[in-house]
């Protein structure tokens, strides 16, 4: 079988991404089948990790980023998601589990791994194998069949290993029950609140004013400034030289089905009648009787959604039930088992899932449809000339990079290149006074930069982007007399924090002493709050999402009822007291415990295989070379687009 394969299979080299087949390799990173001897980014127990796979792991990484970010990926979004060090990491990982599955003696027989391959729906037409379409998506995807063989190969190696890891891990019955008991824990509590801007009279003197600054000079530093010249190389410019041949379209079309097929979908309108988790039969039964009474009023002729509005209790309930059009597997199984049951026009039975009892109404059936080559065709060309066109304006700007970096003159070259060179005025990292509109990345990018040096290659939304600092203006503390009215606000408004914090602190200590709340809160003129029940990790009625108060409040009891020390909020300092704690007795619909425990089990068997990494990386050896960020990557290969 994997003979045959090579035999159908070629290397013609069209670039797209294989997420959709070799699923633990998109997390891992890709393995380098062409590992230069020319250098390494770290050694795994005297294993070498070469800058070939490095630079396949980092560009994995940014395809990944441009499915969810499109065109934006740039440096501000690169370092926040650390894409480096997770380039490295995961090769590190890789190494180290593809080791011990050796050490164990793991392996994957040529039938294993030619089942696996034949049984990967990218590679099935019809539902069987397809050597043609196996062809063609290798091809696409810059690999030949050895490669593919070994990435695969690979992939159930580490798959292979985390089943070993994972399948001792079990979820007992008693885990359940505490995990249910500990979600579905309510609690009450009364609270009093302290908010700082309600304490007016407050008049720090001159004196104090001029200590507070001298005290907190550097927090009132002038912002650094810089200014910027820099060259824009524009794709738009380069779309007129794309030429696209019709086999080019075609080509893109086959190789890339997914792109073009719309799965099957229903449009409904619903009305929920609400069921809480720890309700009794006779409650779900009540709620049963309301539904098929709204149902017999829906099938009576009743606008339904004018019944949505009036009895749903869901939030859909303004816009008359509508959920607009859904796939299948984006909602909850019973109440998409029952959608996609029915036609356009039909009302469901009640159908019950773990919100409570829904009435469905089929508004549309969007049967599943695949584009034709000719309907695809303008979608096609339009992809495939903004990459070209991106293409183009890298070239242009690399070139233009090369020059620079040899010495060349910036305003001769851009000339040379017909390019605008343009200045910016001084702005600082909150961005421009005045003048151009600056991109926050762009700002990033310039306060990086030592004066006059030339930047890397940078893309940004509207191009790439070459940057030179002209100069810049260095932070500097202002004279008090310059800020002496920002001083004072900031000075009032932290006596103001001191003093409701104080004040809270003081009522505690009333309740810790014997005093009931509501006999301090009158003494104080201070009104007394009653949340009303809420659960772990909920918003809390009239607060909102506190999650700090919220910590606090589950941590009461009825030994200790009142937190030990003020807690701070949005709004400034709370005193709470616990009211009343509802605990559950663990009694719950079986589905709801089978859920229950494979959320568990996932969860556990996340921990054990990483603490068994963690472990596996505790005994080796891994060495990283200092300079590792720049092997392997040109600098416009850190940006999107290239």
């Amino acid at each position: 079988m994997l003979h045959l394969m090579r035999k159908y299979a070629g290397s013609w080299l069209i670039k797209i991404i294989l997420g959709s087949i070799v699923v633990v390799f998109v997390f891992w990173g890709i393995g380098s089948f062409q590992a230069r001897k020319a250098g390494r980014v770290a050694l795994v127990n005297g294993e070498p990790v070469s800058v070939e796979e490095y630079r396949q792991s980092y560009n994995t990484i940014i395809e990944r980023l441009r499915a969810n970010f499109g065109n934006e990926v740039n440096e501000e979004i690169i370092e926040r998601f650390q894409v480096k060090e997770q380039a490295l990491n995961q090769l590190v990982d890789q190494k180290l589990l593809l080791q011990e599955a050796k050490r164990v003696n793991f392996s994957i027989s040529n039938d294993e791994l030619t089942n696996t391959i034949k049984k990967l729906a990218a590679f099935q037409s019809s539902g069987s194998f397809d050597s043609r379409l196996y062809k063609r998506l290798l091809n696409a995807n810059r690999l030949t069949p050895e490669e593919f063989e070994e990435i695969q190969k690979r992939s159930m190696l580490i798959q292979k290993l985390q089943r070993f890891v994972q399948d001792a891990i079990h979820v007992s019955d008693e885990e359940i029950n505490t995990f249910y008991r500990w979600r579905t824990t309510e609690v009450n509590i009364n609270y009093v609140t302290f908010e700082p801007v309600n304490y007016k009279e407050i008049h720090p003197s001159s004196e104090e004013i001029k200590t507070f600054f001298e005290q907190n000079k550097t927090s009132y530093k002038t912002d650094e400034l810089r200014k910027v010249r820099y060259l824009r190389f524009d794709p738009e410019k380069h779309r007129d030289k794309v030429k696209i041949s019709d086999e080019a379209v075609k080509e893109y079309y086959e190789a890339n089905p997914g792109e073009f097929s719309n799965p099957k979908t229903v449009t409904a309108r619903h009305i929920l009648i609400k069921i809480e988790p720890d309700a009794s039969p006779e409650t779900i039964g009540q709620k049963r009787e309301k539904a098929l009474e709204i149902l017999k009023m829906a099938r009576g002729k009743k606008d339904f959604g004018v019944l949505a509005k009036t009895y749903s209790e869901d939030p859909s309930k303004e816009m008359g039930g509508l959920l607009g059009p859904f796939e299948k597997d984006t909602m909850i199984k019973p109440f998409s088992e029952a959608a996609f049951s029915m036609k356009a026009g039909e009302i469901s039975e009640p159908v019950r899932t773990q919100f409570g009892w829904h009435i469905i109404k089929v508004e549309k059936v969007n049967e599943a449809s695949i584009l034709s080559l000719k309907e695809a065709d303008a979608r096609i060309r339009k992809k495939i000339t903004d990459e070209k066109a991106r293409s183009y304006a890298y070239d242009q700007a690399e070139a233009v990079y090369d020059l620079l970096i040899d010495g060349a003159d910036p305003d001769k070259t851009a000339g040379e290149h017909h390019i605008d060179i343009v200045s910016t005025d001084f702005f600082s990292k909150k961005g421009p006074a005045s003048g151009v509109a600056l991109s926050e990345p762009f700002i990033t990018a310039a306060f990086k930069l030592a004066p006059m040096e030339i930047s890397d290659i940078y893309h940004f939304i509207d191009g790439y982007y070459i940057l030179q600092v002209l100069e810049k203006i260095p932070q500097k503390i202002p004279e008090f007399d310059a800020v002496q009215g920002k001083a004072k606000a900031d000075l009032i408004e932290k006596k103001q924090d001191e003093k409701a914090k104080e004040n809270a602190g003081a009522f505690l200590e009333a309740l810790k002493s014997g005093k009931t709340m509501e006999e301090e809160g009158k003494q104080r003129q201070l009104k007394v709050f009653n949340s009303g029940f809420f659960r772990r990790n909920d918003g809390i009625p009239n607060l909102g999402y506190e999650p700090e108060i919220s910590n606090v409040a589950f941590s009461l009891s009825s030994v200790k009822r009142v937190a030990q020390t003020p807690v701070k909020g949005k709004k400034g300092y709370y005193a709470i007291e616990l009211s009343e704690r509802k605990n559950q007795d663990g009694s719950y619909a079986t589905t709801e415990k089978e859920q229950i425990g494979e959320l568990l089990l996932q969860q556990k068997r996340m921990v054990a295989f990483n603490s068994y990494l963690a472990q596996l990386k505790t005994k080796s050896d891994i060495q990283v070379e200092e300079d590792f960020s720049t092997k392997g990557t040109r600098p416009a290969q850190t940006e999107s687009g290239n």
